[in-house]
């Protein structure tokens, strides 16, 4: 007899795509919560750099992994899957459909996969060496990410200092790669029966100016405030790693000017997006929706609709 498998609709896209909106106007329509697979949106006080669901989303569909902990508390890949897995059975509890939607395309893919990282405590001393090393030996680090964890080399960005540091600490504190561990854990069968919806654009410049024009109405709504309270905090290494947040530091400490900031904070939301839209490109099982194609957005929603409902409700019924 077949296993019978929780149903879940990820929702997933590049930044500045209109996730949010898509995801709650699913989620109404298919009496779906939702499960953010933001990773900074995790943290309460981070709300305009990381463009967290308005109060009319919140208040219109249940989230979950929002503004749940403080900036001062580090949050990994490894909590995101715990805590996950936890909202994916209350939500079911309810005779909901789960909805996971973000663009921390390692969050999701981990959590629906059923990754177990086991109980491997995060060795901070090493991590804090392993830091500010990639400060001035960002190259060598990759190639000896390289050397050791080939696998995982692969998969990870030269410039993702984040993570070419975790996946060295997990080495050099256990002794073998992480990639080891993960390819252990996906023996285990997931509990989920996902169907993926993708949001993009096929034209690229389109992304880009929602992109700059999100990033002008961020400055507007006081994005320069909301660093300047959240530096005070002393937040810990993970959040430091936010986009909108890193790249106004500089100008707060008066290494800048606001509008070279600005750019910076552009440019790495474009390169960001770019990042995001490559990873998703390799799961072949994601059906995407380019936005620019569509009249309206009532339509999409209704195409993405009957792709769910195909996929996940009448296959379980």
């Amino acid at each position: 007899m077949a296993q019978f498998k929780i149903p879940v609709v990820a929702i997933v896209g590049p930044t500045a795509s209109g996730k949010t909106e898509l995801s709650v106007n699913l989620a109404r329509r298919i009496s779906g919560e939702i499960i953010s697979a933001d990773s900074m949106q995790i943290y309460e006080e981070f709300n305009i750099c990381t463009a967290k669901p308005n109060k009319e989303h919140l208040e219109s569909v249940k989230h979950y992994c929002v503004g749940e902990i403080s900036v001062r508390e580090r949050f990994s890949v490894a909590d995101y899957v715990k805590r996950a897995h936890i909202c994916a059975k209350k939500i079911t509890e309810k005779n909901k459909v789960a909805f996971v939607v973000g663009g921390t395309g390692l969050y999701i893919d981990s959590f629906l996969k059923n990754v177990d990282f086991g109980r491997n405590t995060p060795n901070l001393e090493l991590r804090e060496s392993l830091y500010k090393d990639s400060l001035c030996e960002k190259d060598k680090l990759y190639t000896e990410l390289q050397h050791i964890d080939p696998m995982s080399a692969r998969q990870i960005h030269p410039n993702d200092i984040k993570r070419i540091t975790r996946a060295l600490e997990f080495y050099y504190s256990y002794g073998y790669p992480i990639s080891e561990q993960v390819k252990r854990s996906l023996c285990m069968q997931s509990p989920y029966e996902a169907v993926f919806i993708g949001i993009n654009f096929e034209d690229r410049s389109v992304l880009y100016d929602r992109i700059n024009r999100r990033v002008d109405n961020m400055l507007r709504d006081g994005l320069v405030e909301e660093v300047k309270h959240i530096l005070k905090l002393e937040p810990s290494d993970t959040a430091n790693e936010a986009i909108g947040y890193k790249e106004i530091i500089p100008y707060i400490r008066g290494q800048c000017s606001l509008d070279e900031a600005v750019e910076n904070l552009k440019r790495d939301t474009r390169h960001y997006a770019k990042r995001q839209i490559t990873w998703f490109k390799r799961n072949k099982d994601i059906h995407w929706f380019y936005a620019d194609k569509y009249y309206s957005f009532e339509n999409m929603v209704l195409d993405a609709e009957k792709v769910i409902k195909e996929k996940i409700l009448n296959g379980n019924s």
